[in-house]
């Protein structure tokens, strides 16, 4: 099955980028209710994912938190290397499977790298389901 008819386009996923600050990023997170976002750069590759628990070590290393200050410190000097890497539009349905055992989302880009969308867990276990109801 091609994923990309389970893609949510790039149109419609809310997104941050490298160089917003910590605080930008907050906000962004806060006002969707998210738990983890899609990191850009500014010519539109996927950079990383970045949850919550990045922005809370961020914070806990600090001895005082000041949102003021976290405008001077950038999103991406608190992204894990290596956190939630993309496939190609040329995944398989089994492979999106074992990703999403780790995050509720996976990230979907182009050959260049460039973010294109993403297929949530969601879609993924109605994928599996209704291939599994078809089966009985």
């Amino acid at each position: 099955m091609n994923i990309l008819f389970w893609l949510t386009p790039k149109a419609n996923v809310s997104c941050i980028y490298e160089d917003n600050s910590v605080r930008q990023g907050l906000e962004k997170m806060r006002v969707h209710r998210y738990t983890a976002i899609p990191v850009l750069s500014k010519n539109g590759e996927y950079v990383g994912t970045v949850t919550e628990g990045d922005f809370l070590r961020h914070l806990l290393e600090k001895e005082k938190v000041d949102l003021k200050e976290e405008e001077g410190c950038s999103v991406r000097d608190i992204l894990r290397e290596g956190f939630n890497k993309p496939v190609t539009v040329t995944a398989t349905m089994e492979e999106l499977l074992v990703k999403v055992m780790e995050q509720n989302f996976v990230p979907v880009v182009d050959d260049r790298n460039f973010f294109v969308g993403i297929i949530t867990r969601k879609d993924i276990i109605k994928y599996f389901a209704t291939a599994q109801s078809q089966e009985n």
